[in-house]
């Protein structure tokens, strides 16, 4: 007789707890910088490629540093590196906020001041997330990863549903100064709470005393082992890359929709609002048929930002990302867990770092991809062609990786 299924095995876990509240702390301070950064940006340019220029700044750092980042995850102390790097992206809060206190600083026009700040703390995410990932899964045991990765995942996405709607409240009622110093002050807070997980650093194994120059390209040598892993790293890449587009959000609210800085958002949330329905519904439940599930839930991804693109009406609009999040969250869960799954833990750092550039390049890249296509075609559709890629995106690599269409269980 299988064992009953425990949903709440990982939050028993004290470590886990204090993970996943520093989760929660760092990430609404992360979200808030973001809704308020985008809306700054283009209320000083009125430009879409300015947006995509964000995420372009933040990316290149992000993904130049990723493999060396893993290499030192997999060979210093994780807690540590994961403090380090949580300290640098709230001190870049700071100098956000500082900026917005000098009016000679931001002016019309003169948005590389903000540039500067993100390509800083892409360079700090680069380092975090390998380390972060691959801690995450040392304290739980490996027999609960799914559970775990189902409540890291809906927690984030209850963070990121409340810090763009808080971003957008803050902003829109008291300012940039106001809602910098909160996404500081959250950043910070979520240094500290993750300082209070006990951790012992593992010895490297002896196996894995290999040079530098090995250990950089060890993590992508594994994943081109794994098919299935691969093929869902590469479908989420592609899909998101041209699929989403939140770094147009700002035009669409303000220009097609008719809403300010409050309804950009709620417009950011939604995505994430519909992800901690879905969450909460994935950790109660066994995920079967994972591959088909996955390749339905990326295709249904790509459809909701088709419609979202041809709306005019907020609330359908609102509805369209909260589904476009309840679907990438599937996506989000069966990756990460079959990524954690099938990945020893003395690779976690370097395989986690590749990881992360594919998100790394799915999301700021994308964001980039965007607002050159915005600026070419116009946002509608700029939009409307990058989910119609999304579909193409499915349908290659459903044919091309059969045994990630035949994937079943994932534990």
């Amino acid at each position: 007789m299988p064992a009953r299924h425990d949903p709440y095995v990982s939050l028993r876990n004290p470590n886990f707890r204090w993970y996943v509240a520093s989760l929660v702390a760092f990430t609404l301070g992360t979200q808030i910088q973001a809704v308020v950064v985008a809306w700054q940006v283009y209320a000083l340019t009125k430009d879409p490629l300015s947006l995509g220029l964000v995420g372009l700044a933040e990316a290149l750092p992000f993904i130049g540093a990723a493999l060396y980042a893993g290499h030192i995850a997999d060979r210093q102390d994780r807690k540590r590196l994961s403090v380090s790097a949580m300290g640098v992206q709230t001190m870049c809060g700071l100098l956000l906020l500082g900026y917005t206190l000098r009016a000679d600083v931001l002016a019309p026009g003169r948005v590389w001041p903000i540039y500067a700040v993100m390509l800083v703390s892409g360079l700090a995410r680069s380092f975090q997330q390998p380390a972060r990932t691959a801690l995450g899964a040392e304290i739980v045991p490996r027999e609960t990863y799914p559970n775990a990765v189902a409540w890291r995942s809906s927690l984030w996405q209850f963070a990121a549903v409340i810090g763009p709607a808080l971003g957008g409240m803050l902003y829109g009622f008291s300012g940039a100064r106001l809602s910098y110093a909160v996404e500081a002050a959250l950043c910070g807070a979520g240094a500290l709470l993750f300082g209070r997980i006990v951790y012992v650093r593992r010895p490297a194994l002896a196996h894995d005393s290999t040079g530098i120059a090995e250990n950089l390209t060890v993590g992508i040598r594994f994943l081109l082992r794994q098919k299935e892993l691969l093929g869902a790293q590469l479908l989420d890449l592609f899909s998101v890359l041209f699929g989403g587009a939140p770094a147009l959000l700002p035009i669409f609210t303000s220009e097609i929709l008719k809403v300010g800085p409050q309804g950009l958002g709620v417009l950011r949330a939604a995505p994430a609002a519909g992800a901690v329905v879905m969450s909460v519904v994935l950790t109660h439940r066994r995920l079967r048929r994972a591959g088909r599930t996955l390749f339905l839930a990326v295709a249904g991804f790509g459809l909701c930002w088709i419609f979202f693109a041809l709306s005019h009406s907020f609330w359908l609009s609102l509805a369209l990302l909260a589904l476009s999040g309840m679907l990438d969250n599937i996506s989000v869960v069966i990756r990460s867990t079959l990524l954690t799954v099938r990945t020893p833990e003395h690779l976690l750092g370097r395989v986690s770092a590749v990881n992360q550039i594919f998100i790394g390049s799915s999301n700021e890249i994308g964001e980039f991809e965007s607002g050159v296509t915005a600026r070419l075609l116009g946002a509608v559709r700029a939009v409307v062609v990058g989910g119609v890629l999304t579909l193409g995106v499915v349908g290659a690599t459903a044919w091309r990786v059969p045994a990630l269409r035949e994937l079943d269980e994932l534990a």
